[in-house]
């Protein structure tokens, strides 16, 4: 029975480290092009899928919706750069955005509380 309470408490630690790279991944994903964040969003889709703990379904998932509700604003702005300096200001305010959101989940996840 000890080994069984070993082997959860590894995964619990490996799945707790897993979900940190995730954050920070996404957290410095704007100054790699996005391709940090595409790699992140392909582990949180595979790690998800086998999550059986409310708290981190529920991070993954917070990751992913604010992946792709980032990158449906950055297409809808990306009209605004016909006018330049518009397209900038909208871009700034959407990664300032997006950071924020990975920021505040990361903390909230620290913290071991949901992220919304």
């Amino acid at each position: 029975m000890a080994e069984t309470d070993f082997v959860t408490l590894e995964d619990k630690r490996s799945d707790r480290s897993t979900m940190h790279v995730l954050y920070g991944l996404h957290t410095v994903a704007p100054f790699s092009l996005w391709t940090l964040s595409v790699i992140a969003l392909i582990v949180n889709y595979v790690k998800k899928a086998d999550e059986a703990d409310r708290l981190y379904a529920a991070h993954h998932k917070y990751m992913i919706r604010t992946f792709w509700w980032t990158m449906v604003w950055l297409v809808i702005t990306a009209p605004l750069f016909v006018l330049i300096i518009p397209g900038y200001i909208a871009w700034t305010i959407i990664g300032a955005w997006y950071i924020y959101r990975y920021l505040r989940g990361w903390l909230r996840f620290n913290d071991n509380r949901f992220p919304e």
